[in-house]
């Protein structure tokens, strides 16, 4: 079980530094179109830190730590 929950920590950890980029990306491009992407982009961002989070405690606790 920790196995899989290694992956998935990986797997969120890599979705939120391609959001985070991505939304960097787009913020620098400017623009009312890209200010909106840009916006919805972070808070994809935050919602897959949060994922990340609960997943890496999740991992800690099947541990035993």
């Amino acid at each position: 079980m920790s196995g899989f929950l290694g992956i998935a920590v990986v797997v969120a950890l890599v979705a939120v530094v391609g959001v985070l980029l991505a939304g960097v990306v787009t913020m620098g491009r400017g623009g009312k179109d890209g200010a909106v992407r840009s916006n919805k982009l972070m808070r994809w961002r935050i919602g897959l830190q949060l994922l990340a989070v609960m997943l890496f405690v999740l991992l800690l606790l099947s541990q035993g730590a």
